[in-house]
């Protein structure tokens, strides 16, 4: 018998996992019957397309025995692909790294939400020191005659000797303690196998003593009895018209290890040229890891039933990852490896296909329940927007789901719905971006169109500044952000006094413009201005603030710094002080903090803040 140390972080998350959880510990049974059906699954795959397997005796099942006289153990067993001793150290022992940390930091403190986290993280197996003091895992590897015993107490280390096991599979052993006794009972077991495990594919089998009782309740009798207790249907296989909304969403648990019902699901079969079938949950919450680059799909894909992957990014795209559910074809071969997969032409349709039905479900759910649509939007209403900029082929369709906030309406409004409140004379549809949605809404860019009662969307998504400038247009209106130099037609003043305020003005002009040199790249009277005395633009060829910062912080540190324009508001009691002094110093402080308190406004941090506080102050003291 040989000892091992357990990870650091195997220890780190046994801690996490019996002190954080310990209020939902039904969840064990939910990870070792997942895991016994993935064994299963593996093997279903080889005995179907590897020559060296085909011919082994494989009868798929899942087998729960229980200890109801002494409440002392529970066993799961599996007739699956089973481990050696590598797999053992491997997959009982270790964990990689970023799996661990990942589960750590997205913790939460709620017991419930935590439960789900286990599975999705691929670290179920160690729920089982929640009910147990004990564990011991018997096993042997499909095709290979020496068996294993893995044990442990969970507590640093673990043990692997050699054993005898008469046929291939895993049975996995809960000495119970305290918490884990009240689980030894059929009718606890039953209830979380319906609640969790009921559409696992292969069957789950209970052993347990069936009692009889007489008239007055005394127990007369009892026998060995072992009773199937899922379902064990591929669900998805099923007419919908035969399928409860309770069954859906249980089987929505199931594939997903959520506890909550989805948001919304849609259920397709394909027949002609191609057949399949498709089950596709939106869950009701976006996905932790819907942001990270290494982010775990969530539609599983199998042919003609046999489960073949739940790994593949490239069976959705990734602006639909947090889809969980199921593909399902008749027209793949058994043995599709993963290089296939990516270049094969049948998946390609059924994803081409599947992602057309999917937005057609959106937009339905858009015209006839706003209410939940919205529910949808405030999750994922910015990968949508990632769709814009890379799935060109439903850019149009894609472009009516998505929703932006604006100055016009509470909560979100799409294109089509701010097109149809455009004033009558009006040329563009205009948008503002940045990182924080108040700032935005107090921007002094937006005084004008406010005071010329022109709505403005507030794009408040990092994703907004690149995605929306591809955009162009949206059914030939042109999409402006107000931002630029190019302020739109709508603002535009030709009349004369207009003209008379620009050459009045030009003096002032110049003397900022002489004070600041190269910070700025231009000094003009504004358009756009009402009631500040001055803000920042940026030409329409250079990027915006936003955009070099963004750029910045993915590593591209060669990015030149754009300068800004400078708008200047000639009516504004601080400009108009330029005009009457010629004092060097009161010329250049006001220049000076015109521009930045502009870049403040605008989020931008300023290069001397010492400086800025220095005018500020001179400025201050000559006023009292």
């Amino acid at each position: 018998m040989a000892k091992h140390q357990f990870q650091t972080e195997v220890n780190q998350l046994l801690h996490l996992i019996v002190h954080s959880l310990y209020s939902h510990k039904e969840i064990f049974i939910r990870e070792l019957v997942s895991n016994a059906s993935d064994a299963l699954d593996k093997l279903k795959y080889l005995t179907m397309t590897d020559d060296e397997y085909k011919s082994l005796n494989f009868e798929p099942r899942i087998d729960i025995e229980i200890d109801e006289a002494k409440h002392e153990t529970i066993v799961v067993s599996d007739t699956g692909i089973g481990m050696d001793d590598t797999d053992l150290i491997e997959q009982l022992g270790t964990i990689a790294k970023s799996g661990t940390r990942g589960f750590i930091e997205n913790l939460t403190g709620d017991a419930k939400k935590d439960s789900n986290l286990i599975g999705q993280f691929g670290v179920g197996f160690y729920s089982a020191f929640m009910v147990a003091d004990r564990v011991e895992v018997l096993t042997r590897k499909a095709g290979e005659a020496k068996a294993w015993l893995w044990s442990s107490d969970g507590k640093g280390e673990f043990e692997i000797a050699e054993a005898e096991k008469e046929s291939h599979g895993t049975r996995v052993t809960l000495f119970l303690n305290d918490e884990g006794k009240e689980y030894s009972s059929r009718w606890q077991i039953e209830d979380v196998i319906k609640k969790y495990s009921n559409h696992i594919a292969f069957p789950i089998f209970l052993h347990y003593e069936k009692k009889e009782y007489d008239d007055k309740g005394k127990e007369k009798a009892s026998e060995p009895t072992v009773e199937q207790i899922n379902s064990a249907s591929a669900l998805w296989r099923r007419a919908k018209n035969e399928i409860t909304a309770d069954e859906y969403n249980a089987f929505y648990q199931t594939i997903s290890h959520e506890t909550d019902d989805p948001l919304f699901y849609l259920h397709t079969k394909a027949e002609g040229t191609l057949e399949y079938t498709t089950l596709f949950y939106v869950p009701t919450k976006a996905p932790f890891d819907m942001y990270n680059v290494d982010y775990r799909p969530g539609v599983k894909l199998y042919v003609k039933r046999v489960f073949i992957t739940d790994d593949e990014k490239e069976l959705m795209p990734p602006y639909l990852r947090f889809l969980r559910g199921v593909i399902d074809s008749e027209d793949l071969p058994l043995n599709v490896s993963r290089e296939i997969l990516q270049q094969n032409r049948v998946l390609a349709s059924i994803k081409s296909a599947s992602v057309k039905k999917m937005l057609s479900e959106f937009a339905r759910i858009a015209l006839e329940d706003p209410e939940l649509y919205t529910k949808f939007i405030e999750q994922y209403n910015r990968p949508l927007k990632e769709g814009l900029y890379s799935d060109f082929a439903n850019r149009d369709t894609i472009l009516d789901l998505v929703r932006f906030k604006s100055t016009k309406i509470d909560g979100f409004t799409s294109l089509e719905q701010y097109k149809a409140r455009m004033l009558p004379d009006q040329k563009a549809i205009y948008y503002i971006t940045g990182s924080d949605e108040a700032k935005l809404r107090r921007s002094p860019l937006l005084e004008a169109y406010t005071k010329k009662d022109i709505e403005v969307l507030i794009m408040d998504d990092d994703i907004d500044e690149i995605v929306v400038p591809s955009i162009g247009k949206f059914k030939d209106t042109d999409l402006k952000p107000v931002n630029r130099s190019d302020a739109g037609d709508d603002l535009k003043d030709d009349t004369e006094s207009r003209k008379e305020k620009e050459k009045d003005i030009e003096p002032v002009l110049k003397k900022i413009k002489d004070v600041l040199g190269d910070r700025v790249k231009d000094v003009v009277l504004s358009i756009r201005l009402s009631d500040s005395p001055a803000c920042i633009v940026f030409d329409d060829n250079d990027p915006s603030m936003k955009l070099q910062q963004m750029m910045r912080a993915m590593g591209q540190t060669d990015i030149p710094e754009a300068s800004p324009i400078l708008e200047v508001n000639a009516d504004h009691p601080i400009v108009a002080r330029l005009k009457d002094t010629d004092d060097d110093e009161t010329v250049s402080d006001i220049s000076w903090i015109l521009l930045e308190q502009s870049l403040l406004v605008e989020g931008a941090q300023i290069k001397e803040p010492a400086e800025f506080v220095k005018r500020v102050n001179r400025m201050v003291a000559k006023a009292v």
